[in-house]
């Protein structure tokens, strides 16, 4: 294959002024590095002095044909200017790989067009290989020195293994060190990893209550930390406990002259957040007013503080939470849509545990090592009681309603109450106990609510028994994503004893009974 290189003319170097050495004939004496072509570019003004290059070239490297190719540049720092016409070039060049191979001649020409041709050769619209030239010690050694450089990474595997370490170290940071086999929530993880490395808009964490979006907040502010994106502290605030008149000044902050009173004055959380990170957990229970106030803030990063006449600047980046569903909050009028598009640039749902059964294990390992760092004291299960607490885990008819809350609780409690360091069955038995009947009451107080929010007064008409099963059924559709997927989940164990299983079909046909349908319960 024909090596080929592009470069641009030194109009300096190439003039002979550093030690009679030119790079551009050097370049082409390579004993080690035969050019067949060189493309010189030069501009008008120096015509004379390209014409003078290639002569010498064509002497003493006759076997190298150069070409000269004009290319004007009113100024040739101007970066705008010099990567818009090489790239200019590039794209109207017509690059033949398959018979040549192409260099860049890096030591001639400005440092701006030096630049521009290491972004357009790692971008691949100039498919070469950078070649760096250098003077020779003394002029017995010859045309002096010649690197060359290939800046397609993956060809360096000690640096690819660097970036691919460093990549599970953030990942690892954004799941707090649990092996996890999600493959639904590890492409949640990898994607919130490059979107926090290099981006500050807005982040918006969706999920139920209890599915870790609180933690995953702090942890991606750990990383914006790491990759100096913020230099901040994290303020965080729960949106739910902001309610009144001190909405407003929580956020914002207040001067004396609002209330008159000596000591009122609050710089509030946006003044504390400046140059971190601003979490918002349940960002939905925000009155009307505080999201205007708030969208304002995100965008311009200036607002007035309660009982001032002058803007306050104060730059942060948002993390913001929510377990119900913004769009429908923003279609019944409750949630602005212009927050909401504001916010909704990254958005990342978490799945729920009952999602996730198989990283229960690796879940149970990392609460049991929390568990022994804030008793001080080492706990393990029993064999019998820890298969135990991982089938009723896993099975699916486990709903886990409270998400990883409920998980994380129910072994710290077995830490706590364990003799000895030691989780028997027994234990396990009565937290499991514990468990249904807690759940069970807190469905039970709802489903009246629930079925007559669906049927109306129809609710009335339906058996106590029914009632209980059929707002069981509401519930497990309304967290599945198709009517095949309720049925799976409601007949998991019924449906292996059956030759053959259409759930849909079942489920079609009980939900009728009660005059209902899928689209019904699903909205």
């Amino acid at each position: 294959m024909r090596n080929v290189v592009i470069g641009f003319l030194g109009t300096q170097l190439d003039s002979g002024k550093r030690k009679r050495w030119k790079p551009s004939v050097s370049l082409c004496n390579q004993p080690d590095f035969p050019v067949d072509r060189l493309e010189l570019l030069y501009d008008q003004k120096f015509l004379r002095l390209a014409e003078n290059v290639r002569r010498e070239i064509e002497v003493t490297s006759p076997k190298t044909e150069v070409l000269l190719r004009q290319l004007n540049l009113s100024d040739p720092w101007d970066f705008q200017e010099v990567y818009g016409k090489l790239f200019d070039l590039a794209r109207d060049y017509g690059f033949d790989e398959d018979r040549e191979r192409y260099f860049v001649h890096l030591t001639t020409g400005t440092h701006v067009a030096q630049i521009c041709w290491f972004l357009l050769t790692e971008s691949r619209h100039v498919p070469a290989k950078l070649a760096q030239t250098g003077p020779p010690r003394d002029e017995k050694d010859g045309p002096g020195k010649l690197d060359i450089i290939d800046l397609d990474l993956s060809r360096y595997n000690a640096l690819q293994q660097r970036f691919d370490l460093l990549a599970r170290e953030y990942s690892d940071l954004l799941k707090g060190g649990i092996e996890t086999k999600s493959a639904a929530y590890n492409a949640v993880i990898d994607r919130i990893e490059l979107v926090a490395s290099s981006s500050d808009a807005p982040i918006l964490l969706l999920g139920d209550s209890g599915t870790g979006k609180t933690e995953l907040a702090q942890r991606i502010y750990e990383l914006k930390l790491q990759r100096r994106r913020v230099k901040g502290r994290l303020v965080q605030i729960n949106c739910a406990t902001l309610r009144g008149s001190s909405a407003l000044a929580t956020l914002f902050g207040q001067r004396r002259s609002h209330t008159g009173q000596a000591g009122s004055e609050r710089s509030g959380l946006l003044h504390e957040a400046s140059g971190g990170v601003l979490f918002l957990d349940e960002v939905d229970e925000l009155g009307l007013d505080e999201q205007a106030a708030l969208l304002h803030a995100i965008e311009t990063g200036r607002y007035y503080p309660l009982g001032s006449d002058h803007e306050v600047t104060s730059r942060f980046q948002v993390i913001a939470g929510t377990s119900r569903d913004p769009v429908h909050l923003t279609a019944e009028g409750r949630f602005r849509p212009d927050l909401l598009a504001r916010l909704n640039m990254w958005s990342f749902r978490l799945p729920a545990l009952r999602d996730r059964r198989e990283d229960i294990e690796a879940n149970l390992i990392f609460e049991l090592a929390r568990a022994e760092r804030e008793l001080g004291t080492q706990v393990g299960f029993n064999t019998d009681a820890r298969d135990l607490f991982l089938r009723f885990a896993r099975d699916p008819a486990t709903l886990w309603p409270g998400n990883f809350r409920d998980f994380g609780s129910a072994i710290r409690r077995l830490c706590t109450l364990a003799p000895r360091g030691r989780i028997t069955r027994a234990m396990v038995e009565e937290e499991i106990k514990g468990l249904r009947t807690g759940w069970q009451r807190a469905a039970g107080d709802g489903d009246h609510r629930l079925l007559i929010g669906i049927l109306g007064n129809q609710a009335a008409e339906i058996d106590p028994f029914d009632r209980v099963q059929l707002a069981e059924v509401i519930r497990v559709c309304r967290t599945s994503a198709s009517l095949s997927e309720a049925g799976r989940r409601l007949f998991a164990v019924s449906r292996t004893q059956r030759r053959t299983t259409n759930d849909a079909d079942r489920l079609r046909k009980y939900l009728q009974r009660f005059g209902l349908e899928w689209a019904m319960i699903a909205e």
